[in-house]
């Protein structure tokens, strides 16, 4: 099968944090996008959901808020059960 290019531009940002994301699995991005639009060819569809919908406010501080408590674990207490947690949290009035 002939082989042709396509070319796609993007921010740098988003292409150098791809590259890293297919190579951390394994693939070239270029491959990457081959799996794409193969799938897109065979489903004839997106393979993925488009939406407009954005987080609100209070999404976004909550992500914002599991991403600290992954980065710092060691910051904040942690519970081996609901009732632990809530006998702790009676015991702090």
């Amino acid at each position: 099968m002939a082989q042709t290019n396509v070319n796609i531009r993007m921010d740098e940002a988003t292409k150098v944090a791809f590259d890293q994301f297919c190579r951390e699995i394994g693939l070239s991005s270029s491959a990457a996008f081959n799996i794409f639009a193969k799938t897109v060819v065979r489903e004839q569809r997106i393979p993925f959901e488009l939406t407009t919908e954005v987080p609100n406010a209070a999404t976004l501080a909550a992500m914002e808020e599991v991403r600290e408590l992954q980065r710092h674990p060691e910051k904040y207490k942690s519970y081996g059960s609901a009732e632990e947690m809530v006998e702790d949290i009676l015991n702090e009035t």
